[in-house]
């Protein structure tokens, strides 16, 4: 991929960007220009692995899905990974999840890339439609949940030590702050 990604000239289209293929790197396409992560560390992997194995029976039981670091198509061009999404109905041989089917998104945050996930793609999946957004700080599990109010979102819960989250949409489970870390 290196040689592929450093030869090419311009904006990147979905096509190009679709056509690099499954890669060792998250490789998100964001408006014609590439954003590219290395690999999660431990601590990243531990709690998105709680929190989906948290939110597995809620979702199954609401004949949902729950997913982790699969590709979003927000709109043509605009292609992030999001850590987890719970989504509705979907083809599970297509490379991208639509938009219209994810009904919460969840990042993770990267102390080095916090920006990414509270400015960027929080202003994406609003723009996107997606009702609910879940941000966890991966230094100490704090959870903020936002629903969208029009094209952004507004915070209505936050978690502190010792608290859950309790969610009543798009599922209903409870998520236990403590438990999402090693």
């Amino acid at each position: 991929m290196t040689v592929t990604v450093f030869d090419h000239e311009g904006p990147w289209t979905e096509e190009e960007y679709l056509s690099l293929g499954e890669t060792s790197q998250r490789v998100e396409l964001f408006d014609g220009s590439l954003h590219v992560t290395p690999a999660p560390t431990p601590r990243h992997q531990n709690i998105s692995g709680e929190l989906r194995s948290a939110l597995r029976g809620p979702v199954r039981e609401a004949g949902l899905h729950v997913l982790e670091g699969v590709s979003v198509r927000l709109r043509p061009g605009r292609i992030p990974i999001p850590d987890l999404v719970i989504t509705g109905p979907i083809n599970f041989d297509e490379v991208n999840v639509e938009a219209s089917d994810v009904r919460l998104v969840c990042e993770i945050i990267c102390p080095s890339n916090a920006a990414t996930d509270k400015v960027l793609k929080m202003h994406y999946y609003a723009a996107a439609g997606i009702e609910w957004y879940l941000l966890v700080e991966q230094e100490n599990g704090t959870l903020h949940l936002y629903r969208r109010q029009g094209r952004h979102y507004r915070e209505v819960a936050v978690t502190k030590a010792g608290e859950s989250l309790e969610l009543t949409e798009p599922v209903r489970a409870t998520i236990r702050r403590e438990e999402l870390l090693p």
